[in-house]
């Protein structure tokens, strides 16, 4: 994960989300929204680095820090076919810490995508949530 490449093209901004560098933008390659939303950082000229996570994989330490941010129930996709898949138990007994611990067993439990700067976490790519991205570069 700490590799990831930064798309960092000539006129993007270098200050970027929450005040760091560039944003973290935690996904699937294989998501259509995910997709959309790094079209969509492009054109804004965004600076940010893609996190797969189902190819990088995805700490513990990583899906609790998004938790915290932006709630767990907000986190786990219950959307997700991963999720529709899983025991009648499991999701009826779901807990924050057995969330935590799904979303890192399996991340595509995760919802999508997730862009994390230095002082804000965003969970979804709906106008709200590219509104508060956008504004959380100001």
């Amino acid at each position: 994960m700490l590799n990831a490449p930064v798309r960092n093209a000539p006129g993007h901004f270098s200050f970027g989300f929450g005040g760091i560098g560039v944003i973290t933008v935690y996904g699937l390659k294989t998501c259509d929204t995910c997709r959309k939303a790094l079209k969509w950082l492009e054109g804004e000229k965004i600076a940010h680095r893609y996190v797969d996570v189902r190819a990088d994989g995805v700490s513990k330490a990583d899906v609790t820090r998004m938790a915290k941010a932006v709630g767990w129930e907000k986190l786990l996709n219950k959307a997700s076919t991963t999720w529709r898949g899983l025991a009648d138990e499991v999701k009826a007994s779901i807990s924050e810490a057995a969330a935590i611990a799904l979303m890192v067993e399996h991340p595509t439990l995760i919802k999508r995508p997730v862009f994390e700067g230095k002082s804000q976490t965003v969970c979804g790519f709906r106008d709200a949530e590219k509104k508060a991205v956008k504004e959380g570069l100001q």
